[in-house]
């Protein structure tokens, strides 16, 4: 399986057009005939025109198959395509290999991205010498990078609270720039981003 993490970012004030738009016509046009959509953010930190939504397929020839097919439904490049291309700013795409099947939080919290950068060749030994970090109810989904960055860790964890996001941030290891040890997790990490997510009213995870 792959997974699938789609970046859309928007030219100001073109966002409420565009989630009006995937909710009425995009989503059910496309429903998971095309693909198994997981779920469908809107960014509240970092860039907050932007929209995460995170797919999955049986191979990426299987995806290939399918977006050929998507691509012949005249709904789907009329009326939705030909409506969203003018507001779109770029698209961004992540390939992504499981490393953990998905876990589907409770409703109601608050979800996090985080991407981390690790040092070439060392994503997989980063991630083996971190272990569980997260109390297994908050790992929403756990991977590593195929395409654009092979050595990237991408994690989607909700938290039930914003206070409890919070106090996570507060416990969270400061990496050590110059500790000499080549094995070490924090030497084997180059950054890590944090971008919040608040869930559309259509995605399947709430």
């Amino acid at each position: 399986m792959v997974f699938e993490m789609r970046t859309y970012s928007f030219h100001p004030g073109a966002l409420p057009t565009y989630l009006h738009l995937a909710e009425t016509v995009g989503r059910p046009v496309r429903r998971d005939d095309y693909g198994t959509c997981h779920g469908y953010w809107i960014a509240q930190s970092a860039r907050i025109d932007q929209v995460w939504h995170l797919w999955s397929y049986a191979s990426l020839d299987e995806r290939a198959r399918l977006r050929s097919q998507l691509l012949k439904n005249d709904r789907w490049t009329q009326e939705y395509g030909g409506a969203v291309l003018p507001l779109l700013q770029r698209q961004d795409v992540r390939f992504l290999d499981p490393v953990r099947p998905i876990h589907v939080p409770e409703p109601g919290g608050l979800f996090e991205l985080r991407l981390h950068r690790a040092r070439p060749g060392r994503a997989r030994p980063w991630l083996d010498a971190i272990g569980e970090t997260q109390p297994t109810a908050q790992i929403v989904g756990l991977w590593t990078g195929i395409a654009p960055q092979p050595n990237e860790v991408v994690q989607l964890i909700s938290h039930r609270r914003a206070d409890d996001w919070l106090d996570d941030r507060a416990r969270r290891h400061v990496p050590s720039v110059d500790r000499p040890d080549a094995d070490a997790p924090d030497a084997m990490l180059a950054e890590t981003e944090s971008i919040l997510l608040k869930p559309t009213r259509f995605s399947p995870m709430q």
